[in-house]
């Protein structure tokens, strides 16, 4: 199903930022560190842009023409852009 609804859209961020701000607490009430505390931020900002780069970057720099559906078919992609070349 494909959510074009920007209220929903909304709503699904919201969700996912609950989440992760939830899991973020969980581990720091679990292991109350500053080491924990900054491992898990520089964790949480490499994957945001590894996201980035991967539905952003690459389409915008690398491959124009190619649209992703997420991270399953950007491996898909790799996959078969090294087989074909």
């Amino acid at each position: 199903m494909d959510i074009t609804n920007p209220k929903l859209l909304y709503f699904k961020a919201a969700l996912f930022l609950l989440v992760g701000l939830i899991s973020g607490a969980l581990i720091l009430i679990d292991h109350p560190t500053l080491k924990i505390a900054a491992l898990l931020i520089v964790a949480v900002w490499s994957f945001a842009r590894c996201y980035y780069f991967i539905f952003y970057v690459i389409r915008h720099y690398v491959d124009p023409t190619y649209k992703f559906a997420g991270l399953f078919s950007f491996v898909r992609y790799l996959l078969t852009r090294r087989s074909n070349t």
